[in-house]
């Protein structure tokens, strides 16, 4: 029987020094973020940059040119549904613009034959007669001598007109002045009429085309947001010329009624600024007091408290039909949009302050509309 062999054991002393422990495992290095600027992205900025300076730079080299172009636009959104009116009734395209084209022509010559030999007059005694009013107000006299006198409001007014009195003095500067000024108006006018006419004649086909150019899976978003700019940019432009031009008649007759001077330019005045949504109204108040206070405080205290009725009546019936059917915009984004207008472009941005916000407005909602209709889509796909 064979007896199993013994392996000798190793023991390990005490004393015998212990192995050392493994050095813990070495961090993992911090990944650095490397920015690396294309070439090609760099012009690219730096084209975007260099287009909207040289755009900038057109407009305010061009600003007379847009600003009748501008004026001409919003005539042809303001005739375009009288257009679509008579092509409702069986006229080609052509045949409706010019009918009307032909009695907007008729109303805009009356309205000259009644209106403009006496603008014209009172203009030329107004420019004539204004070297006088300066000095009486500045001196302290006349109507609204107390302001000078109590207040030196005028004082300032001194200074800056100082250097141009004189000019002022002669009655040939006045004559050429108007002479010039009414020719430039009548240039004006022509150029203004042309550019409506044509705006309503090629109007569809230019739409067309700028349409054609569209991809196919955004044409349907870019029809409905220039149906919807359309629809609140002519109903804006239409009721705001329409009230305006009341605001203008009901301002003359109160002023020839009560007796005071310019009453035809003043007219001209307000229905200009009435165009001008809430500040517009305010200025024309102001203004037409200040002048039948001229006359005598009587005056001034009648064209106040008819102004004031005119615009409560107007302000709660007439001007919120206008903008609520038409834009539906907060009276806090109408206020903005006026003042970032005026800051920007003056009275013309006043004026095309509320059509530029309606039409950001119907963008806005074209692009909520779509995400809304993608998130209803991608949750009906994962249910």
């Amino acid at each position: 029987m064979s007896v199993p062999e013994k392996r000798p054991v190793a023991r390990v002393s005490r004393d015998a020094p212990r192995a050392a422990p493994a050095p813990p495992a070495a961090k993992p290095a911090r990944e650095e973020r490397v920015v690396v600027f294309r070439p090609r992205s760099i012009l690219v900025g730096l084209g975007v940059v260099l287009g909207v300076l040289a755009a900038l730079g057109f407009v305010l080299l061009a600003r007379s040119g847009l600003t009748l172009i501008a004026i001409g636009l919003f005539l042809a959104l303001a005739l375009n549904p009288a257009v679509e009116f008579f092509q409702q009734r069986g006229l080609r395209r052509g045949r409706a613009v010019a009918a009307v084209f032909a009695l907007a022509v008729m109303s805009f010559t009356l309205l000259g034959l009644v209106f403009i030999p006496p603008l014209v007059t009172q203009i030329t005694h107004f420019v004539d007669a204004l070297p006088t009013l300066v000095g009486d107000l500045t001196r302290g006299k006349g109507s609204l001598g107390f302001l000078e006198r109590k207040y030196h409001v005028v004082e300032e007014v001194r200074r800056a007109t100082q250097n141009r009195t004189a000019g002022l003095t002669g009655a040939a500067s006045p004559a050429l002045g108007v002479a010039v000024g009414v020719v430039k108006t009548a240039g004006g006018v022509v150029i203004i009429a042309f550019l409506t006419l044509f705006m309503l004649l090629e109007g569809p086909e230019w739409r067309r085309r700028v349409t054609e150019l569209i991809p196919d899976r955004n044409r349907g978003s870019v029809e409905r947001v220039g149906a919807g700019i359309y629809k609140s940019v002519g109903g804006f432009v239409s009721g705001n010329l329409l009230a305006s031009f009341l605001a203008g008649v009901y301002a003359t007759v109160i002023l020839l009624a009560v007796g005071v001077p310019y009453a035809f330019p003043l007219g001209v005045f307000t229905l200009i600024t009435e165009l001008i949504p809430f500040l517009g109204p305010l200025l024309v108040t102001v203004v037409l007091t200040l002048v039948a206070m001229t006359t005598g405080p009587v005056a001034g205290l009648v064209v106040l408290v008819l102004l004031l009725l005119y615009h409560a009546i107007e302000g709660h019936s007439l001007r919120p039909f206008i903008y609520g059917r038409a834009l539906r915009l907060s009276a806090l984004a109408v206020l903005m949009a006026i003042i970032l207008g005026t800051e920007v472009a003056g009275i013309l941005g006043a004026l095309v302050a509320i059509p530029v916000a309606g039409a950001v407005q119907v963008i806005v909602h074209e692009i909520l509309d779509q995400r809304a209709g993608r998130g209803d889509v991608s949750a009906k796909a994962s249910a």
